[in-house]
């Protein structure tokens, strides 16, 4: 099995004009959650000259909506001084809804007190190329050299496994962390003692993640980065840059909690604020939580190695930890989870956790976050909610670290990978038992019971809590008449009594709707405050997969809005699609 979870598939009948159990389609209102020890509101020096190197793949972001051109727009509304200056690489897309970038050039443009203006183009080549970025690199560098520089990318992300810079023109290629590290040690050779750049930033989805921060410790100082996927309007540049144009004294924290604020308050104009993250780390004071992560992780192997059931109290914990970009069938699956979360929710049998936690709170120095990711803590880590193998060796190439290698090998494989029985060893850890399955249970087949109340209730014994890293219910629709059943999707509404396998429906009777059609839906993260779901659908005949919020305190449904899923790259869709009037919905079952 390549999850360790059981899907007690409980069939009940239903009435066909069953509708959603309250909500009136209001939201909850926003908030903007922060963490900013030691960051004062301008930090100060002597006024210097400033550059951005802007790496703005646009992709189909740009063929389909503009919004690279609405950035760069944004962007020009703010007069620059002549102590800054944007230097800018276009590419990526394949039409691009302005009269001056060309589609089937790569072109260099500058932007500073004397407008924007075309530098230099060339034939296409793929901006997911390690050789492109480091070219583009080396020229600002060159050319543009200032007393601190910004490299910021914009484009969609996927992650750690997948990176950033999707080219729409060359088969949605992709930097990977690895070629992101190459192409910047080309141009400024790695120092975490003393990075060369001030600031390195992702306008992009899903990139605020602890691989990522090791690989830039070794060029800069902050790194401004979204744990979730972000919404098409993206970063604010009237706002930070108009900062920066007033205030050219500020350092990478003062400027990257702009950023993060200025974003914020973007979204929250155009009402996408409702499962936005971004946040500001100091790398300077990573290593303490590389070192914490490392030790957390070797903890965990440990455990596993003592007792192979660990994995099962590790998968609950992770499904109840917040993670980002889907991790559903339907929405597919980035395997980002809240490092922060995660911990909290492992304390109780690890306690390196509170290192993890600790270590966090000193490096992300600032962060924004709306009211259904309020659990952040401002960097993701990698976690196998599909039990993918290829996914699982892309992250072993890029990854933070050993021990979450070798652990994630041993659960998903039963073996460690190369050189995990020596570093074992290193742990003083002997050598690791058999893990159980579902198929060594003989629960294939149990049936369920009913009590003296009618409840359903299924009996596997104490093994489950070994085995099972969760349990849920596949619902469905019943028509006796005309022989069909409808599944409509999952939910974990149970009563589990882990210490004794004994699992009761819970089932209401009440299931999602939209103007009281019943619709197919997935969970994908459980909370104590609240459940989110996953609804896929065809919004105007395009795919896509609406967001919903079940809110426990007020027993209401909110719709977060619409996002397409995952691409097979690893793409994650930077677009949210509020629902609009006169939209046509057709729901899929």
């Amino acid at each position: 099995m390549k999850r360790k979870i059981l899907a007690l598939c409980l069939t009940l009948a239903m009435a066909l004009s069953l509708t959603a159990c309250g909500g009136d389609g209001s939201e909850n209102s926003s908030s903007s959650a922060t963490r900013e020890p030691g960051v004062p509101a301008a930090n100060l020096g002597e006024v210097g000259s400033w550059a951005v190197y802007w790496y703005q793949c646009g992709s189909d972001l740009e063929t389909s909506g503009g919004f690279a051109t609405t950035d760069l727009s944004e962007m020009m509304e703010v007069q620059l001084p002549e102590n800054i200056t944007v230097v800018i690489q276009t590419g990526g897309a394949e039409v691009w809804q302005n009269d001056q970038m060309a589609p089937s050039k790569l072109q260099r443009w500058v932007y500073d007190s004397q407008g924007l203006r075309l530098l230099e183009e060339a034939e296409t080549a793929s901006m997911g190329d390690a050789r492109t970025l480091y070219e583009f690199l080396d020229f600002a560098n060159t050319n543009y050299p200032a007393d601190r520089v910004a490299v910021t990318f914009w484009n969609h992300g996927g992650g750690s496994v997948s990176g950033a810079a999707f080219d729409e023109l060359h088969g949605l290629d992709s930097l990977d962390l690895a070629e992101m590290y190459q192409a910047f040690d080309a141009v400024w050779p790695a120092n975490a003692d003393s990075p060369a750049l001030e600031l390195v930033g992702f306008d992009t989805c899903l990139m605020a993640t602890v691989d990522v921060a090791a690989v830039f410790q070794n060029f800069a100082k902050y790194l401004v980065a979204s744990e979730e996927t972000e919404p098409a309007n993206g970063w604010y540049y009237t706002g930070w840059m108009g900062a920066l144009a007033e205030n050219p004294a500020m350092d990478g924290a003062a400027l990257g909690q702009i950023i993060c604020s200025t974003y914020y308050e973007g979204c929250e104009a155009v009402g996408t604020q409702d499962q936005t993250t971004l946040s500001l780390t100091d790398l300077t004071r990573l290593t303490p939580l590389l070192e914490a992560y490392e030790a957390f992780g070797q903890e965990m192997l440990a455990a596993a190695a003592e007792d192979p059931g660990f994995f099962a109290d590790l998968g609950r914990a992770a499904a109840q930890s917040e993670n980002y970009g889907g991790n559903t069938r339907e929405q597919g699956y980035t395997n980002m989870v809240d490092l922060g979360h995660l911990a909290r929710q492992t304390a109780w049998m690890l306690p390196s956790a509170q290192s993890v936690c600790d270590a966090l709170d000193s490096c992300v120095i600032y962060q924004v976050g709306g009211p259904y990711r309020n659990q952040a803590t401002g960097l993701s880590c990698y976690y196998s909610y599909n039990g993918d193998v290829d996914n699982l060796n892309g992250y072993i190439t890029v990854g933070a670290g050993m021990a979450f290698k070798h652990l994630f090998a041993y659960e998903l494989t039963g073996e460690l990978g190369e050189g995990g029985e020596a570093y074992l060893s290193s742990l003083d850890v002997g050598g690791l038992p058999e893990r159980l399955t579902l198929h060594d249970t003989g629960w294939d087949g149990v049936s369920l019971d009913v009590d003296s109340e009618g409840t359903a209730f299924l009996t596997l014994g104490p093994q489950a809590s070994d085995i099972l890293a969760g349990i849920g219910f596949s619902l469905y629709c019943v028509d006796e008449a005309g022989d069909r059943m409808l599944l409509l999707g999952t939910d974990n509404d149970m009563v589990a009594d882990w210490d004794t396998g004994v699992f009761y429906d819970n089932f209401r009777g009440v299931w999602g709707a939209i103007d009281g059609h019943i619709v197919y839906m997935e969970l994908f993260f459980e909370g104590d405050d609240y459940n989110l779901y996953s609804v896929p659908i065809l919004l105007n005949g395009e795919a896509y997969n609406l967001q919903v919020a079940y809110d426990f305190s007020g027993e209401e449904w909110s719709s977060l809005g619409a996002a397409p899923g995952l691409d097979e790259s690893g793409m994650a869709a930077k677009e949210l699609r509020l629902l609009e009037e006169g939209d046509v919905i057709t729901t899929i079952w």
